[in-house]
């Protein structure tokens, strides 16, 4: 098999202009969380109020003026004159993160126009759910405002199909190679990540643009509210607290992350600035049919595939911790159960930025990468309290992993960022249908 590294990468988060503010916020510990106006303005009808969201004019974008009313998808124009409008046309927001994004993990990497253009480098982009604002509005148009199909434009599949993100980057970098679309609920970012450097490791592609997006749509956080898995009652910057014995639920937060993956033999002999390297990918499934709850067995098997591909030894674990009652404990019993309790800090990004569905762990790839080029682990915020008596399901007789509770645990979920060595970084993400990965990076 082939060596795989990671030689660019860039992204679009919330309340940051670019990745180096970002970068500035992650480990000054701040939140990307906050108030979002239109989420208030429905009252009572949605009952979180926070998110970590941006708009297409604090992402680079503007509504393009096509002469069209309101009632009509918006059209987006690129600020900076990077990406044509005729490539924006076919694009919903994400997708025009996912571009914008590309060209910057691109332009790290250093690949030349024939590198990128070539049948040897792939796209493999997914998303959790989007173009749900394009498909919105185009049937209000048809089933409210009686309009007629022609009158509704023709570019609305383009823009809506699952497989839009990877197909507008496609065609606007203009690759030859493999493009596709992966799709693992929130663990598609790091799915689609781990399904491009397969892709490197046995040959079949020399390049990869690889990762996830999720572009700001009220629709993603609705469907989550009416779940009733959204954080609650608490003010922005303390909204999302992995592990914390008073969490109530996840923030629904927008992003996008994208990495340049290389054969790494190649990357070296052309002098690349090498930022981390891809030791082994794994996924798995739960297997015991429950859509939502998270599975002790399912997390375990995960970390036995993980570790027959590379040896583990993490100075840091990234962890999934989205801040829901059972699957922050159980995530942190499994990683415990697998590297003891001591020698490793487990970091919890989503405390600062929230869920960003699809696009997350694709987001929290660049945060480790991040976190081994500062050697400094980003922090768990807002973990004030952990829970001091043992968990429900720890009581039962078919129990196997470990007997204490979160508050055992305390010395390893850094509560402000912290300086330390790092040469190994494993990343986890899960999502709904019982999916499970599994990533382990080092330093080049």
């Amino acid at each position: 098999m082939n060596k795989v590294a990671i030689v660019g990468m860039d992204g679009v988060f919330p309340h940051c202009k670019d990745i180096q503010e970002f970068e500035e916020k992650i480990f000054s510990n701040r939140s990307l969380i906050r108030n979002w106006d239109l989420v208030a303005s429905y009252d009572k009808k949605i009952r979180t109020k926070v998110a970590g969201y941006a708009t297409p004019e604090e992402t680079g974008f503007r509504k393009f003026s096509n002469g069209l009313p309101e009632e009509y998808p918006m059209d987006l124009e690129d600020m900076n004159g990077l990406i044509p409008n005729a490539n924006l046309a076919t694009s919903d927001l994400g997708s025009a993160w996912a571009m914008k994004a590309s060209l910057g993990a691109i332009k790290e990497a250093g690949w030349t126009k024939s590198e990128v253009e070539s049948e040897h480098t792939g796209v493999v982009i997914g998303t959790g759910a989007g173009g749900q604002e394009v498909t919105r509005k185009i049937w209000n148009l048809f089933f409210d405002h009686q309009k007629k199909t022609r009158a509704l434009g023709s570019s609305n599949v383009p823009r809506s199909m699952v497989y839009r993100d990877a197909a507008n980057v496609s065609c606007l970098i203009k690759n030859k190679g493999v493009c596709e679309a992966i799709g693992s609920a929130c663990a598609t970012g790091l799915g689609s990540i781990g399904y491009a450097y397969r892709l490197i490791a046995f040959g079949l592609q020399d390049r990869m643009i690889a990762g996830g997006t999720e572009g700001t749509a009220l629709e993603s956080l609705i469907g989550f509210d009416a779940m009733q898995v959204l954080s609650t009652k608490f003010s922005p910057e303390t909204s999302s607290r992995p592990y914390d014995v008073n969490r109530n639920g996840f923030v629904c937060s927008f992003g996008c992350g994208i990495v340049a993956l290389e054969n790494y033999d190649q990357a070296k002999a052309r002098g690349a600035n090498i930022l981390g390297v891809i030791d082994g990918y794994f996924n798995n499934s739960d297997g015991d049919g429950n859509m939502f709850a998270p599975s002790y067995d399912g997390q375990e098997r995960l970390w036995k595939g993980l570790s027959n591909q590379t040896h583990l030894h993490p100075d840091v674990v990234k962890a999934h911790g989205t801040s829901t009652i059972t699957g922050d404990a159980l995530e942190l019993f499994s990683i415990v159960g697998q590297l003891g309790n001591k020698g490793y800090h487990v970091s919890a990004p989503k405390s600062q930025f929230g869920h960003m569905l699809g696009a997350v762990g694709a987001v929290e790839v660049i945060v480790s990468l991040l976190m081994m080029k500062k050697q400094m682990v980003s922090p768990c915020l807002n973990s004030d309290t952990l829970k001091s008596e043992q968990e429900f399901f720890q009581t039962k007789d078919n129990w196997q992993g470990p007997k204490d509770p979160l508050a055992a645990y305390r010395d390893l979920l850094p509560q402000l960022a912290l300086a330390k060595p790092i040469d190994q970084i494993v990343c986890l993400n899960y999502g709904f249908g019982g999916t499970n990965s599994a990533m382990a990076i080092s330093k080049a």
